[in-house]
């Protein structure tokens, strides 16, 4: 069966050169966009439910439009959904990402001049010139330097990636420095580290990284699924995770994880993953 959420078409559209579609779907090759605004919602339909979020600078390719949305799909994760009409811009070639929590875009380089917009975490940014303390946007706007970080140069380690939005909001969908979810915290803290992950638990707990014995000693990074959620090891007797528990990411000892999402469920870790 086709996972809707990684097939890029519909009953009208579809992707050019993709096996499957429906009956009477118009091959297309898309529009690419990139989302102009703080986060956009990606939908699983026009006004429905929300599946991710994407982030200022991500890439998405449109494959149809109308009504007041867009249908397509993330550059960043091959994600299919509906974003809203008037969330996209012209295409820009990233440079850098946001490496703190969170940050401003700033109308000057200045401390002191107006916000544009906050941007979060891992947000694709276009660096075209540099000030002393400031970098210029592609836009025009202006990102303190210590806010950011080269493509080209990672982090080189999840968990410490992960431990920068320890106390962030719990958001189910969400993507972002103001909410987020379990498989979220994970596919931010990968990526960071120049690795591509996919966006939802049931995918990571089968594609990311190699699996290990559930008995296996614990290393710092590894990955604990459950029916519906994962957690990250920060160390042999702790995890750290977004969860609905404590609506936030927060740390928890791995002992006591296991006995209160096994009783609350009904079962324990399905798999354990290492990078």
């Amino acid at each position: 069966m086709t996972d809707r959420r990684f097939f890029p078409g519909n009953a009208r559209v579809v992707l050019a050169g993709t096996p499957g579609a429906a009956a009477g779907a118009k091959e297309v090759a898309g529009t690419p966009g990139t989302v102009a605004v703080p986060y956009a919602e990606l939908l699983a339909s026009p006004g429905g439910a929300r599946d991710r979020q994407l982030l200022f600078g991500d890439a998405f390719n449109v494959l149809e439009e109308g009504e007041g949305w867009l249908f397509g799909q993330s550059g960043k994760d091959g994600y299919v959904g509906y974003l809203a009409a008037g969330t996209l811009g012209a295409p820009v070639a990233p440079t850098h990402f946001v490496a703190q929590r969170s940050t401003h875009a700033y109308a000057a380089p200045d401390v002191k001049a107006a916000d544009l917009r906050p941007l979060s975490f891992g947000s694709p940014l276009r660096v075209v010139t540099e000030e002393r303390k400031y970098f210029e946007l592609a836009d025009g706007s202006f990102i303190p330097k210590t806010h950011l970080r080269p493509l080209d140069q990672p982090f080189r380690d999840m968990v410490t990636v992960a431990q920068v939005f320890f106390g962030a909001p719990y958001l189910w969908g969400g993507n972002t420095a103001w909410g987020l979810d379990c498989s979220a915290l994970v596919q931010i803290a990968v990526m960071a580290t120049g690795n591509a992950c996919p966006p939802d638990s049931d995918v990571q707990a089968t594609g990311l990284g190699d699996e290990i014995a559930l008995d296996a000693p614990v290393e710092r990074g590894d990955l604990f699924f459950w029916a519906g959620h994962v957690a990250i090891a920060v160390d042999g007797e702790t995890l750290i995770h977004a969860n609905a528990h404590h609506m936030a990411v927060a740390y928890e000892p791995l002992a006591a994880a296991l006995a209160r999402i096994e009783a609350q469920e009904g079962a324990g870790v399905t798999v354990r993953r290492r990078l």
